[in-house]
């Protein structure tokens, strides 16, 4: 009796080069890029967290869509993250997600979060350059230009 496994994969959508591929070269760049790749009609309706997966170049390889919660939150799986993390080979990462309420300021779930994702991605020598939280009409917040990364 022969066995069968399911195969594992991760696919790229999209028809570019990564020579095509945008930069990000600032909090600014990365928000502008993650902003519209929201689903407008949620933004302002439930919280959702996203990464941002680039080379070692900071040219962004794809756009993930981790977890969308509730109002207030959302369930992000470190498992989950991580092994699209690993199977697209990215270097760097840019973790965000939305504040459905507009506000800016980061709560100490987010810290905790932030603290817990950058803990992880060292052991794989990956490198998490920025969390971004981005409001319903574009405004973000950045940790690395707040000293909190």
């Amino acid at each position: 009796m022969k066995t069968k496994v399911n195969e594992i994969s991760i696919k790229y959508q999209g028809n570019f080069k990564i020579s095509q591929a945008p930069k990000v070269t600032s909090s600014q760049s990365a928000t502008e890029l993650l902003f519209c790749s929201w689903n407008k009609d949620q933004i302002g309706l439930q919280e959702c967290f996203k990464v941002m997966l680039l080379n070692n170049a900071n040219k962004v390889k794809g756009i993930f869509e981790v977890s969308t919660g509730g109002i207030t939150g959302t369930l992000v799986d470190l498992r989950i993250l991580f092994a699209v993390v690993l199977k697209s080979l990215a270097v760097n990462l840019i973790l965000a997600h939305n504040h459905p309420s507009g506000t800016l300021k980061p709560s100490e779930a987010d810290k905790r979060l932030t603290e817990k994702i950058k803990n992880a991605a060292i052991l794989f020598d990956i490198k998490v350059l920025d969390h971004l939280i981005i409001t319903p009409d574009g405004d973000y917040f950045s940790f690395a230009d707040e000293g909190l990364l």
